[in-house]
């Protein structure tokens, strides 16, 4: 064991791991942070927002008439002029009148018979009758009538209201 101790002994340090030889050291001197600095002025906001209400074309949707005929007026231009119906028959609106743009669209249940879709047009104290009767998809109402017309005399079906 005195062997292996005296080997040991004397072999010294490892290369690399001896005194230093003139190397260069670096101290780091400590740096002072730069001092802080606040906004002097608080960032630009946007400003509010209008409230921007969606409105929808006149012609796309058709709603209930506010400004068109009412349901008499539109039984009266049936049984007056355009003498669609008789005086003795029975009469209700179901449906309407509808407006879109300057065109209505109402669905009156008439008493003994099929349900009359009717398409007029015009102002309301004088609406013009365009098409009257079970199915009122015509050249006229498809090529010329609003949107929202259109769908309730075409799309819809023959006899059916808005929503059927």
């Amino acid at each position: 064991m005195v062997l292996a101790v005296a080997v040991l002994a004397g072999c010294g340090a490892p290369p690399g791991l001896g005194e230093p030889t003139g190397v260069a050291t670096h101290t780091a001197s400590p740096t002072t942070p730069a001092p802080s600095t606040a906004p002097t002025t608080t960032p630009p906001t946007a400003p509010p927002l209008a409230t921007v209400t969606p409105t929808a074309d006149a012609g796309l949707v058709a709603t209930a008439c506010r400004n068109g005929p009412t349901g008499q007026r539109v039984q009266q231009l049936l049984r007056g002029q355009a003498g669609v119906l008789p005086a003795n028959v029975r009469v209700r609106v179901r449906t309407g009148p509808l407006c879109a743009g300057d065109w209505q669209f109402t669905v009156l249940e008439v008493t003994g018979h099929e349900e009359l879709q009717v398409v007029t047009r015009g102002r309301a104290s004088a609406p013009v009758l365009v098409t009257a009767g079970t199915d009122v998809c015509t050249v006229e109402v498809r090529a010329v009538s609003p949107a929202g017309i259109r769908t309730l005399a075409c799309d819809a079906g023959p006899a059916n209201g808005p929503g059927a």
